[in-house]
């Protein structure tokens, strides 16, 4: 969190002085995942996920967004529609650390310093990384390696928002990760010793959705795209 309000403290004062507008704020909401344990419902959260968010808008159209968010990933067997799973019956919860960054894009313009009211349906990607426990299955049972890995993946971001009251902005939005690994349920082991433990599909990387609410403070003077 530390380095998270490092950064952006320092993209405000560099940002201050091109007189464009700055969001800061948080997220609350949930998540779930998709991968080798546990139901493969695609919205469906079952843990608690919070973080903070800062965006810097470039234009009416379009703003470069950093994020943080905390969450627990959790997949049990007996919730699947899959009675091959439900039979299996594992279960495992891996702690996530995730940090991304990338582009939002508004539908319509999206432009506070007319004084009315905007609202507009949005898409946001980049890239994420996020940070996660390491473990392994045996017998039926998650045995944590007393490590973490980083797990690099592609945000796919979906949401709407509107002026709140005021400089705050509400936004609701639904987002899919799709990561490059296939460590994060335990079914492909980090450490190579443990690599006979490994199951499930191979060929298909892990995913994690996130749903929830934004809730953003609006500032700076007006940027170059407005008329006075």
């Amino acid at each position: 969190m530390k380095y998270l309000i490092l950064l952006i403290l320092s993209i405000l004062t560099i940002q201050g002085s091109s007189a464009q507008i700055n969001e800061i704020g948080v997220f609350l909401g949930g998540s779930n995942f998709i991968g080798d344990v546990g139901a493969t419902d695609y919205i469906s959260p079952n843990q608690l996920a919070i973080g903070a968010i800062y965006k810097w808008n470039r234009s009416a159209r379009h703003s470069y967004r950093i994020s943080l968010l905390f969450s627990e990933l959790e997949g049990i067997d007996t919730k699947s529609n899959d009675p091959r799973r439900v039979q299996r019956g594992y279960e495992f919860s891996s702690k996530i650390t995730e940090i991304s960054a990338g582009m939002e894009f508004t539908f319509l313009d999206f432009n506070l310093h007319t004084g009315k009211k905007v609202a507009t349906p949005y898409l946001y990607t980049g890239i994420s990384v996020a940070k996660h426990d390491d473990h392994y299955f045996n017998d039926g049972t998650q045995i944590n390696e007393n490590s973490s890995s980083w797990a690099f993946g592609i945000p796919m971001i979906l949401g709407f928002k509107t002026r709140f009251m005021g400089n705050l902005i509400l936004g609701v939005e639904v987002g899919a990760r799709y990561t490059f690994s296939d460590a994060l349920d335990g079914s492909t082991p980090n450490n190579d010793v443990n690599q006979s433990f490994r199951f499930g599909n191979i060929n298909n990387n892990d995913w994690y959705m996130v749903s929830g609410i934004t809730l953003t403070y609006t500032f700076g003077l007006n940027p170059c795209y407005c008329v006075n």
